[in-house]
């Protein structure tokens, strides 16, 4: 499985996450301690040993594993995750001379390692076989007390069972996105070509008979073969501008399309939308701004906002975006687009009005246009 490269601030998450590994490390506390007030000094030493080994070898497994939380399977994962588990076992037993029962706490390391690295037929038959024996083994050998191990085997498993599943579905929905997106770039690089095509299919054409029956008539008729040249002109600054006005439409605002976008980041990002349904009444000087309004608005309420409902209102002069999430957390976001829409409204001579709503949760963006 590929994967577009990461964002910074995942890969920074992701560098650091064996911080967080490290600290569930300490529920290894118990088997040290049993271990160090073990009376037979090389048992003793073994165990340490062996723990602060298995504590080393599960860091290094989950660094391994980074690579996971991108939905990437490097070749000959699968190998290096079991030989790792493998490892890990060993280590284990290592510490059962000395811990006693204490050391099955391992097994739910061991477990979580296994259902979130190995395929998950083999993940699940792990997870099964040690959760099973650390029960078992707590019954049958004198002396050995039931802490629960299985439990905690079984509840460690599934919690990775759950991120492992969420993180694949991430990635499924952010290559779809990604498809999606390439399509849309695909299909306006096309819908430029059509429109450059007709552009200046019917205008070259138009120069080239002018321009041969301007050279047929220099000798016979200058008069006219001026006439011909001067519409040539014309025709040929048309086309420019034609073209131009193209060329800038890559980069312009369309205020039905940015309705049409803003329900389907809603959608995707699971809030309920109220959206106009058209747009006809808007004049088409406010079109732009209003447009980028409703662009930049969406946008913090899908980044930012934890929002489950958002209305657009929309009429010939105003338009408001209002949603129910965490009021200031998308103007404290740290991100220049309000800041580039209050600039556009100024420009157009608008107000903007940007803070948390007036007696109610969530956050509102108005735009005004004075009559």
């Amino acid at each position: 499985m590929s994967c577009a490269p990461p964002a910074r601030g995942l890969r920074k998450a992701s560098r650091h996450g064996w911080l967080l590994a490290a600290i569930w490390l300490f529920y290894l506390t118990d088997t040290v301690l049993t271990l160090w007030h073990q009376d037979v000094a090389w048992i003793r030493y073994l165990g340490l040993a062996a723990v602060a080994a298995f504590a080393g070898v599960y860091l290094f497994l989950v660094r391994m594993a980074r690579p996971l939380r991108y939905g990437v399977r490097p070749p000959g994962f699968a190998g290096r995750a079991a030989a790792g588990v493998a490892v890990l076992l060993v280590l284990f037993a290592l510490q059962i001379p000395g811990a006693g029962f204490r050391a099955l706490s391992c097994l739910v390391y061991i477990a979580a390692f296994g259902m979130a690295a190995l395929p998950l037929p083999a993940g699940i038959l792990l997870a099964a076989l040690l959760g099973t024996g650390a029960e078992v083994l707590a019954s049958v050998v004198p002396g050995w007390q039931d802490n629960g191990y299985g439990l905690a085997v079984v509840l460690g498993s599934l919690a990775t069972w759950g991120v492992r599943l969420a993180t694949e579905r991430q990635q499924r929905l952010s290559s779809a996105q990604q498809e999606i997106a390439d399509l849309a770039v695909q299909n306006e690089r096309a819908r430029i070509a059509a429109d450059l095509h007709d552009i200046l299919g019917h205008s070259l054409t138009v120069v080239t008979v002018k321009a041969e029956l301007a050279q047929r008539l220099l000798d016979v008729d200058p008069g006219r073969a001026r006439k011909e040249l001067s519409d040539l002109e014309a025709l040929a600054r048309d086309a420019l501008a034609d073209v131009r006005s193209t060329a800038m439409g890559v980069r312009g605002m369309s205020l039905p399309g940015e309705i049409a976008a803003a329900r389907a980041a809603l959608a995707a990002a699971n809030v309920e939308a109220d959206l106009p349904g058209a747009a006809d009444e808007v004049p088409s000087r406010n079109r732009e701004l209003f447009a980028w309004t409703i662009r930049e608005a969406v946008t913090n309420i899908v980044r930012h906002s934890k929002a489950t409902h958002a209305r657009v209102h929309l009429n010939p002069g105003s338009v408001e975006i209002v949603d129910d999430g965490v009021g200031r957390a998308a103007a404290d976001a740290g991100g220049q687009g309000l800041a580039g829409l209050r600039r556009r409204a100024d420009a157009a001579g608008a107000h903007l009005t940007v803070g948390e709503r007036d007696g109610q949760p969530g956050f509102r963006v108005r735009v005004e246009v004075p009559t």
